[in-house]
């Protein structure tokens, strides 16, 4: 059975916390990803796909729809 590698794509994080690095915003996600969270101060902040983007052309787009506390 042959190992599925999903295509990679750049994406660009919108929203969120305001003090967020921009490094963290400009990133590499799977092409078939429609939300990313991501772990920062704490907890994590959860972005939903906005665009559907090309390999070759833009970034894709996701959007901040919230954050969550890490359960301790």
């Amino acid at each position: 059975m042959e190992d599925y590698v999903s295509e990679m794509v750049y994406v660009r994080l919108e929203g969120g916390p305001q003090h967020m690095p921009p490094a963290m915003r400009d990133a590499r996600a799977s092409a078939s990803d429609l939300k990313i969270k991501l772990e920062y101060y704490g907890g994590y902040e959860h972005f939903e796909r906005v665009t559907t983007g090309d390999v070759d052309a833009s970034p894709v787009v996701f959007q901040w729809t919230g954050r969550t506390r890490i359960a301790e």
